[in-house]
């Protein structure tokens, strides 16, 4: 059978690796560095996937945008160490090893940074299967179409022929404002309902769903 999407866009944080929890748990944590406000965990989650300066804007309203800097430096501290401890959702490194076995293109889209990417991809031994990836901190941040529209040049790819995987709203929204089919996740950050009311073309609850169906129709 043909492919139908010829390039797969992961997000990585909370879709391919399972470290939504600890970076909700680092930025509440810089936030009681700083005796500002700590946002409830929701909160926190809500906001995964975005640029840290959007982040933060969104998280910490009314605060001095000249304490970002701080807060990103604290939360870069508290994620170090948890990041240590984070791993790949079961099913997500041989799931991505046979994607680019069976002649797909890959990459990922993602509000990290170059450098917390480059160090994951290293740490998950993943980075050979990747054919292009884009940072928050390289030009587009989340839901801008921008991080796609990258992607699609840089790889040469039309936007019918490609799909972006994620686990938020700003996951599906980018992809809908790029003209990109989207897919989402629902354990990682955001909730299934919000999700659903984002319009994915389909909503997945196990990686093993998502694994399934991109087996049977990508």
């Amino acid at each position: 059978m043909p492919q139908r999407y010829k390039l797969l866009i992961f997000d990585w944080d909370g879709t391919l690796m399972d470290s939504a929890a600890a970076i909700a748990a680092s930025l509440q944590a810089a936030c009681a560095d700083l005796d500002l406000r700590i946002p409830s965990e929701q909160e926190a989650r809500h906001i995964i996937g975005l640029g840290m300066q959007d982040a933060l804007q969104s998280l910490l309203p009314g605060i001095d945008p000249a304490l970002y800097p701080r807060v990103a430096d604290r939360y870069r501290h508290h994620f170090r160490i948890r990041d240590a401890h984070t791993t790949l959702f079961p099913g997500a490194d041989d799931a991505v090893r046979k994607l680019h076995g069976a002649g797909h293109l890959l990459a990922v889209a993602t509000g990290k940074s170059r450098r917390g990417l480059d160090r994951a991809l290293a740490a998950t031994g993943l980075t050979a299967y990747f054919h292009g990836t884009r940072c928050a901190d390289e030009g587009h941040t989340k839901p801008d179409p921008g991080m796609l529209h990258c992607l699609l040049d840089d790889l040469a790819v039309r936007p019918e022929s490609a799909v972006m995987i994620g686990d938020t709203t700003h996951d599906v929204t980018m992809a809908h404002a790029a003209g990109v089919a989207a897919l989402a996740v629902t354990y990682g950050a955001h909730a299934k309902q919000v999700l659903l009311d984002s319009t994915p073309l389909a909503c997945f609850d196990t990686g093993a769903e998502l694994w399934e169906w991109l087996a049977a129709h990508a």
